[in-house]
C-alpha cells in the first residue's frame, strides 16, 4: 500500500512491543513507585532510562536484534531491567531456571546459544560451569553483584558498569509485534524442558487477559514472591503490573516470614503463590500476629488449592479473594480463570476460557467431546508462542490441526468451566482402571494430618500400575499408613486407594511450587506394595 520508507514510518508510530508498554507507563505515571527491591526503590521513570541505559549496552556489547541474551538470576530489580531492555534491543531473553544444575543448564545454553549471559553473585560457578558444559562459546559475561564495592568474577564484567557506561535515548531498534523476544523454557516437571518462542503480541494478549479476567488495577500493590524465570510471576503478574502503572515488591524467594511482613509493611494488595505456599503461609507462627488486613486479592496456580485449604483461607483472611489461574508456558500462560465467587461453589476447577482464548476438549481425533466427557484440553489464541526454539517437529506435533494441544486431561461442566482431571502423565492407569492422581490427593487432603500430599504412579507386577502417595504431615501431628489409607477407602472406590503411603519430611518441588511427582517416582518407584 505503501512504499518501503512511509510503511517504515507508519510502524515506528503505531508499534506496541513491552518496550512501548513501559515507555506508556513511563510517560504516564513518571514519579509513581514501579519497584522496590530491598534498599532500592526505582520510579517508573527510572525503571524507563534504566531499560534504554541496558538496551544500549547491549548493542555495545555486539549483541545484534535476534541475538540471545541469557539469564540466570533470582528475583531482583536488574532481572526487570533486563527483560524490558533487552526487548528495546530486538535481543531474545532467555531465563534459566536458578536451581537447576550446571549439567542441567549447559544443554539449555547449547540449544539457544546466547551471545551475553548475565549470572547473579552466587550462580556465577553454575553458569561457569554450564557454559564449559555446553560447549558454546558466550562472548561477554556479566555479574550482577549483591555489594557494589564487591569486585565481579575474574572474565565478567559488573552488571552496574555496563549501565554506567551507556546512554539514556531511546534505542533505534523497530520491532513488530510478532517478532521473537523471549525464550520461555518449560518447567520440565516431566521432561526436559522446551523453549517456547513468545513475541510482544503473545505477551500482551496474555497481559489484557489476565487483568480483565484477574480483577487487577494501577492501584495494586504486589508483592513477587515466586521467580520470575517462570513466566506464571513473570507474565501473569509483574508484566501486567508494569503495562497498568501497579507498584511491585520483589522478593528473592517466598520464605513465609519474609512474605507476611513485607505484606504488613508495604500495604500489599495483592499476591499470587501456589497452593504449597498458601500452605506454608498458614501454618507459619507468624501468620496470626501479622498485620494481613490490605491483603485483597490472592491467586493461585500450578495445582488446584485442596477444598480443605479454600476453607481454612476463607475463615482466616475473610477479606481475601482468590483467583486460580490455569495455564501453560505457551500460552504466556494462562488459559482459563476461575472468579472469586466461585471458589467454593466450583471447587477444583481451572474456570473458563479468558479474553484472548478459546478451549476446547477433544478425543484422539482432534474432534470435540460432549460436556461431561473427559479429553485433550487444545487452545487457539493470539497468546500463543510461535513454536518451540530449533524443535520443528516438536512444533508441528504440538500445534496439529491448528490447535495447542496442551497434554492436559480435562472435561467441562454445563457452565462453561473446565476441570483439569490430570496430566496425562500424571493419570494413573492400574489394573485397567484410570485414577486421576488430583482425585486420590483431594481425598488425603480432608485428614486433619496432611499438610501437603502428592499422588503418583509406580510399577506394579500385575496391574501395570499402582497408586502411590507421599505425605507431609502438619507438625505435632500422627498418622499410620493403614489410618491414611483406610481414611481414603471411606471417600474413594477400591482401586483408587493407594496401596503405599510414605510419609516424608518434605516434596520436591521446583522454584514455582510445583511439585516434582517424576522425582517422587523414581524415589519411591521400586517400593513393596501392600494388599487391600
Amino acid at each position: 500500500m505503501f512504499d518501503e520508507t512511509l510503511s517504515a514510518t507508519v510502524a515506528a508510530a503505531r508499534a506496541d512491543t513491552l518496550g512501548e508498554q513501559l515507555r506508556r507507563t513511563a510517560a504516564r505515571h513518571p514519579d509513581k513507585t514501579a519497584l522496590i527491591d530491598g534498599d532500592t526503590t526505582l520510579t517508573f521513570a527510572e525503571f524507563d532510562r534504566l531499560a534504554n541505559r541496558f538496551a544500549n549496552a547491549l548493542t555495545g556489547c555486539g549483541v545484534a536484534p535476534g541475538e540471545r541474551v541469557a539469564l540466570l538470576s533470582r528475583n531482583c530489580w536488574q532481572f526487570a531491567v533486563t527483560a524490558y531492555g533487552a526487548a528495546r534491543a530486538g535481543a531474545i531473553l532467555v531465563p534459566f531456571n536458578f536451581v537447576l544444575t550446571a549439567g542441567e543448564i549447559g544443554p539449555l545454553i547449547a540449544g539457544s546459544t546466547p551471545k551475553l549471559l548475565i549470572a547473579q553473585t552466587g550462580l556465577v560457578e553454575t553458569a561457569e560451569l554450564a557454559v564449559a558444559h555446553s560447549g558454546v562459546g558466550v562472548q561477554t559475561l556479566v555479574e550482577i553483584t549483591e555489594d557494589l564495592s564487591t569486585a565481579p568474577a575474574p572474565g565478567w564484567l559488573p552488571y552496574e558498569e555496563i549501565l554506567a557506561t551507556s546512554h539514556d535515548a531511546e534505542p533505534p531498534t523497530v520491532l513488530a509485534a510478532d517478532d521473537p523476544i523471549r525464550i520461555m523454557f518449560t518447567s520440565g516437571t516431566e521432561s526436559r524442558p522446551k523453549g517456547a518462542v513468545h513475541s510482544s503480541r503473545s505477551l500482551g494478549a496474555e497481559y489484557l487477559s489476565s487483568v480483565v479476567e484477574g480483577g487487577m488495577t494501577g492501584d495494586d500493590i504486589d508483592l513477587h514472591a515466586l521467580p520470575l524465570y517462570h513466566c506464571a510471576q513473570l507474565d501473569c503478574f509483574l508484566g501486567p503490573d508494569i503495562m497498568l502503572g501497579a507498584t511491585s515488591i520483589l522478593l528473592p524467594a517466598p520464605d513465609p516470614a519474609t512474605v507476611l511482613q513485607k505484606i504488613a509493611e508495604h500495604r500489599v494488595t495483592k499476591f499470587f503463590a501456589p497452593p504449597t505456599v498458601w500452605i506454608s503461609l498458614l501454618r507459619s507462627p507468624d501468620f496470626d500476629t501479622a498485620d494481613l488486613s490490605s491483603l485483597k486479592k490472592g491467586y493461585y496456580g500450578a495445582a488446584a488449592m485442596p477444598v480443605e485449604v479454600l476453607l481454612e483461607l476463607q475463615q482466616r483472611l475473610p477479606n481475601l479473594q482468590l483467583w486460580n489461574f490455569y495455564g501453560q508456558t505457551e500460552l504466556a500462560p494462562v488459559a482459563t480463570i476461575l472468579p472469586p465467587h466461585e471458589q467454593l461453589s466450583h471447587a477444583g476447577s481451572a474456570g473458563r476460557p479468558v479474553l484472548h482464548v478459546e478451549t476446547r476438549v477433544v478425543d484422539e481425533a482432534g474432534e470435540p467431546v460432549p460436556v461431561g466427557e473427559v479429553g485433550e484440553i487444545v487452545h487457539r489464541s493470539p497468546q500463543l508462542a510461535l513454536g518451540y526454539w530449533n524443535a520443528p517437529e516438536q512444533t508441528a506435533e504440538a500445534f496439529r490441526g491448528g490447535w495447542f494441544h496442551s497434554g492436559d486431561l480435562g472435561v467441562f461442566d454445563e457452565g462453561g468451566r473446565l476441570r483439569i482431571v490430570d496430566r496425562s502423565k500424571d493419570m494413573i492407569n492400574t489394573g485397567g482402571e484410570n485414577v486421576a492422581s488430583r482425585e486420590v490427593e483431594e481425598a488425603l487432603y480432608e485428614h486433619a494430618a496432611i499438610a501437603e500430599c502428592a499422588v503418583f504412579a509406580t510399577p506394579h507386577p500385575k496391574w501395570v500400575e499402582t497408586v502411590t502417595a507421599a505425605v507431609v504431615l502438619t507438625a505435632g501431628a500422627s498418622a499410620t499408613q493403614e489410618e491414611l489409607r483406610a481414611h481414603t477407602r471411606e471417600r474413594l472406590a477400591a482401586f483408587k486407594v493407594p496401596t503405599v503411603v510414605h510419609v516424608v519430611a518434605t516434596l520436591p518441588k521446583n522454584p514455582s511450587g510445583k511439585i516434582l511427582k517424576r522425582e517422587l517416582r523414581q524415589r519411591f518407584g521400586e517400593s513393596e506394595p501392600v494388599s487391600f
